[in-house]
């Protein structure tokens, strides 16, 4: 019997997309059409052999349904570049989050809390949360959609 190799991506990949994915739970809900977009763009990443893209789309479809907690994702973050990072993504996820839903409020409540708790467990100077805001707003101005900008994050992240 032959050993399946590895996944595709390191238990700290996958931690920051689960992050992400809370970010864009936040407001109670991920439309599929969302989730299927999100899955496409960070699928994509990683490999282009068919069989492999459909092993990592589960994976990521099995993640995006825990809607796992802030709280048990973000302390396991080991550097101030992977905070700034997951701070990043997850202020674009809320800032962007009615590009997909232009029929809703561009950012609820919820979301604003949700963003807010990710802020704090961050634990990052409020200098440095400015500066990382800053960058996010320039680079969803200058994308497509918010999956895109994030995935370009995402793919910094992965690829360093």
């Amino acid at each position: 019997m032959i050993t399946p190799p590895p996944p595709s991506i390191s238990p700290q990949q996958m931690n920051v997309f689960r992050i992400v994915c809370s970010m864009a739970w936040s407001d109670g809900k991920l439309t599929p059409e969302e989730a299927e977009l999100m899955i496409d763009q960070f699928v994509s990443l990683f490999t282009t052999d068919v069989a492999e893209k459909q092993v990592l789309r589960q994976e990521f479809q099995d993640y995006l349904g825990q809607n796992i907690p802030l709280e048990e994702s973000v302390p396991t973050l080991k550097t101030v570049e992977d905070r700034e990072l997951v701070l990043k993504l997850g202020y674009m996820v809320i800032q962007a989050g009615g590009t997909l839903n232009p029929d809703e409020d561009a950012i609820t409540a919820d979301e604003k809390a949700a963003y807010r708790r990710l802020v704090d467990l961050l634990g990052l100077p409020e200098d440095r949360v400015q500066a990382v805001e800053w960058a996010a707003d320039q680079e969803l101005g200058q994308s497509d959609t918010m999956i895109h900008a994030v995935n370009s994050g995402l793919a910094t992240f992965f690829h360093r």
